[in-house]
C-alpha cells in the first residue's frame, strides 16, 4: 500500500518538531562568586525556571543570550556594574561549548542608580536562529540534557567617590537626625551596595516622620554611576519643613470598661509638646501591659492637625473578661493532681484584677488568691495583696504554711522592672527522720516559725525576642531580710541572683548560659523554715537530679532527704540545634550544690534532650544523669514555656 507523498512530508515535518523540542536543561551551575551574590544570579536566571522543562533549540538559544544581561543586573545591587561573563553548554558528555561571552564596557558615562531599567524580560526574537550545536542533533531525533555553567568574574567594584547627605529647614538641627545621616551607609570609599544605600536612605525618611516632620520631602535624590571610573556620586537632600507637635488624644472603647481618666494618666506628655512616635510606642506597651485589651490601635492623623498639632486616635478593644484554666499534674513527689484557676481581667471600671488558683495533688497542695490595683505614680506597675495556703505532706516531710504579701511593682525602664514586698510568713514542718527502734519519734516533733520581712527584687530582661532569645541576657537580683524580735523569728539576710544569657550560634543554633548564686547570713539556721532555705536539682537548677536532691540530707525511714541549704551555686551550659524548622535537640551539662558551709559539695549532671519551638515558648524534653555515682538513675525532665 503506498501512502501519498503529502502525508510522508507531514509526518517528518512533525517527527522532526518534536524532536527539536526535546531539549531539557539538566542543571545551571554559577562559579566565581560568594554565596549571597550566586544566590541572587540565580534567582535572576530565567533559565534556572526553564530546568527539567522540554525546550526548542530557538528556546534554549534565547535562554543563554539573556543570561548575560540577567547575571549582570543582578550583581549590580552588589557594586559591581563591570562583570566579565562566560556562559558555557554541555550537551550530554560530549564537549564543553561556549556560547557566550561578554564584560560590560568600562568606558561610559554616569548612570543613576535609581532610575531602574525595565524589568520586563525581553520578548524572544522570532526570527532567531537556533543554537546550531543543539539544533542539528534534534533535527536528527537525538534526545540529551544540557549543563549550562556560568562563569563570573565581578571584576573592580564601584565605589563611593562624593556623597552629599543633607536635611535642610527645621530637621537639619535635630541632633538625632543629624546622627542618622552621620550613620549614613555606604560611606566614601565604601563599595555601593545598593540594599545598604537604600535602608539609610529608608531609615532617615522614617526617622523624619517619627520625629514629627510630616511635611519632608526630597529636594534631591540621586545616585550617579560612573562606570569607567568604577564610581558612584550620591545626592541625597531632604527639606524636612516644620514639626508638629503632639495634639488632643481621645480614648475611644468598645464597648466602654475602663474609666477614660485612668487610662489617661498613662499618656506621659502634654498637648503642645513635640511629635515623636516614640510616646506613641509607649503608651501602646503600657495599654498592652494592663491586659484588659484585645486589640490597641493608636492613629496619629497629621491630616487633622490645627496648628501643627495632631490629634490622636485611641481605639480600644476589651479582651475576654474572664480566664478560667484547668489541667491536670503528676510528679513523683507531689503525685497525681489538677490545676484549677480563674482570672477576671477586670473587676470594675477602676480596673482592678483578681485571681484564684488551686493545685490539688496527692502530696502536695496550693491555693493561691490575689487582688491587684493598677499603679501609676512614680512607675506604671501594681499594688497586690495575695494570700497563700501550702500543704506537703510526702515520704519525709510533713508541712503546712500560709503566707500573706503585699507588694508594689514598678518598670523602670524598657528592661528593668523593680519589686518591693512585705512577707508575713506562718509555718510548720516536721522531717520524718528514721525510727531509732526505741520508739522516741512516734510522736511527729513539729517546729513552727513566724517571719515577717521586706524583699526587694530588681527584673532585667534584655533580649532579641522573649519568646525564643536568641541574643541578650534576662535574670534577677533579690535581697530579703528579718530582724528577731520584730515579727522574725531569727535574725536573717539573703541575697540571691540568677541570669541566663542567650547567644546565637548561625541560623539554627544557640548556646545558653545559666548562672545562679544565693547566700543566707544567719546563726539560726534551724529556726529557719524549709520555705526560706535553699535547694538544687531538678529542671531549672542541675538537671541529672530529682527536684530538692542536692544539699544537705537526712535519713528516713524512705531514703535519705535534702532538707535546705544557707547556700546555692549553679550553673549550666547548653548547646540547642535545630533541624526541621521548629524541631531539634541539645546536649548540656550542669553543676552546682546547696550547702551550708562555705566549700559547694559539687555535683554534675550531663543529658540529652528534644526541642520544639512552639508559639508559647520552647517545648523540652530532657534525658540527664548524674555523675557523682556509678548506679545514679536516669532522670527525665519536661518543661515549656520561656524563662521570662
Amino acid at each position: 500500500m503506498r501512502l501519498p507523498l503529502a502525508l510522508i512530508l507531514a509526518a517528518l515535518c512533525l517527527s522532526a518538531s518534536g524532536a527539536a523540542r526535546a531539549v531539557v536543561v539538566e542543571r545551571v551551575d554559577i562559579t566565581g562568586l560568594d554565596e549571597e551574590m550566586t544566590e541572587n544570579v540565580r534567582v535572576s536566571l530565567s533559565l534556572v525556571d526553564a530546568i527539567g522543562k522540554d525546550l526548542s533549540g530557538r528556546r534554549l538559544g534565547f535562554l543563554l543570550r539573556e543570561a548575560q544581561n540577567e547575571a549582570r543586573e543582578a550583581l549590580e545591587p552588589f557594586g559591581y556594574y563591570a562583570p566579565t561573563i562566560v556562559v558555557e553548554r554541555q550537551r550530554g558528555n560530549g564537549p564543553v561549548t561556549v556560547v557566550g561571552e561578554a564584560r560590560a564596557p568600562d568606558a561610559g558615562g554616569g548612570a543613576p542608580a535609581d532610575d531602574r531599567p525595565d524589568d520586563g524580560a525581553p520578548a524572544e526574537d522570532p526570527g532567531a536562529d537556533d543554537t546550531s550545536a543543539d539544533a542539528a542533533p534534534a533535527a536528527r531525533g537525538g534526545q540529551g540534557n544540557v549543563r549550562v555553567t556560568l562563569r563570573i568574574q565581578p571584576g573592580q567594584p564601584v565605589r563611593v567617590r562624593n556623597s552629599d547627605i543633607a536635611i535642610v529647614g527645621e530637621g537639619g538641627q535635630d541632633r538625632y537626625l543629624g546622627r542618622e545621616i552621620d550613620a549614613f551607609v555606604p560611606s566614601p570609599g565604601a563599595v555601593f551596595n545598593h540594599s545598604d544605600y537604600e535602608a539609610s536612605r529608608n531609615r532617615i525618611s522614617r526617622r523624619l516622620t517619627e520625629r514629627g516632620y510630616f511635611d519632608a520631602d526630597f529636594l534631591s535624590r540621586r545616585v550617579e554611576v560612573t562606570r569607567a571610573e568604577h564610581a558612584a556620586d550620591i545626592d541625597l537632600v531632604w527639606s524636612s519643613g516644620e514639626r508638629y507637635d503632639m495634639g488632643p488624644t481621645t480614648f475611644v472603647q468598645q464597648p466602654h470598661i475602663i474609666r477614660d481618666d485612668l487610662l489617661r494618666k498613662l499618656v506621659y506628655w502634654n498637648e503642645g509638646d513635640y511629635f515623636h512616635q516614640g510616646r506613641l510606642d509607649r503608651l501602646r506597651t503600657s495599654l498592652a501591659k494592663l491586659d484588659y485589651f484585645a486589640l490597641v490601635d493608636i492613629s496619629p492623623d497629621p491630616s487633622q492637625a490645627v496648628d501643627k498639632r495632631v490629634p490622636v486616635t485611641v481605639t480600644l478593644t476589651p479582651a475576654k473578661r474572664s480566664i478560667y484554666t484547668a489541667g491536670v499534674s503528676f510528679g513523683t513527689d507531689s503525685g497525681a493532681g489538677v490545676r484549677l484557676g480563674v482570672e477576671r481581667r477586670f473587676v470594675n471600671d477602676r480596673g482592678h484584677k483578681a485571681l484564684a488558683q488551686l493545685d490539688y495533688a496527692q502530696k502536695r497542695k496550693t491555693l493561691t488568691l490575689q487582688y491587684r490595683i493598677p499603679a501609676f505614680a512614680w512607675r506604671d506597675g501594681w499594688y497586690t495583696v495575695s494570700a497563700q495556703a501550702y500543704d506537703e505532706q510526702t515520704d519525709y516531710i510533713d508541712t503546712r504554711r500560709i503566707e500573706f504579701v503585699g507588694s508594689r511593682s514598678g518598670q523602670y525602664n524598657e528592661h528593668i522592672n523593680l519589686v518591693a514586698s512585705l512577707h508575713a510568713l506562718r509555718e510548720r514542718w516536721f522531717f520524718e527522720v528514721a525510727d531509732d527502734g526505741e520508739g522516741a519519734l512516734a510522736a511527729p516533733a513539729y517546729r513552727y516559725a513566724t517571719f515577717t520581712f521586706p524583699s526587694v527584687r530588681a527584673e532585667y530582661v534584655n533580649v532579641d525576642d522573649r519568646i525564643f532569645p536568641r541574643s541578650g541576657i534576662g535574670g534577677f537580683l533579690m535581697l530579703r531580710s528579718g530582724v528577731q524580735g520584730i515579727g522574725s523569728d531569727a535574725n536573717f539576710v539573703q541575697l540571691h541572683a540568677r541570669a541566663t544569657n542567650y547567644r546565637g550560634i548561625g541560623d539554627d543554633s544557640r548556646l545558653i548560659l545559666r548562672a545562679e548564686a544565693g547566700y543566707t547570713w544567719t546563726n539560726a539556721l534551724v529556726d529557719m523554715p524549709p520555705s526560706l532555705r535553699y535547694y538544687a536539682g531538678g529542671d531549672r537548677s542541675i538537671r541529672g537530679y530529682e527536684w530538692r536532691e542536692v544539699g544537705p540530707r537526712v535519713d528516713t525511714d524512705h531514703g535519705r532527704y535534702a532538707v535546705g541549704a544557707k547556700n546555692v551555686v549553679t550553673a549550666s551550659v547548653e548547646y540547642e540545634r535545630y533541624f526541621l524548622g521548629s524541631w531539634g535537640a541539645a546536649v548540656f551539662v550542669d553543676s552546682g550544690s546547696a550547702f551550708d558551709g562555705t566549700s559547694p559539695d559539687w555535683h554534675t549532671g550531663v543529658g540529652i534532650g528534644a526541642r520544639w519551638r512552639s508559639p508559647v515558648g520552647p517545648l523540652r524534653v530532657d534525658i540527664a544523669r548524674g555523675l557523682d555515682h556509678p548506679d545514679s538513675p536516669f532522670t527525665l525532665g519536661l518543661s515549656i514555656g520561656t524563662e521570662f
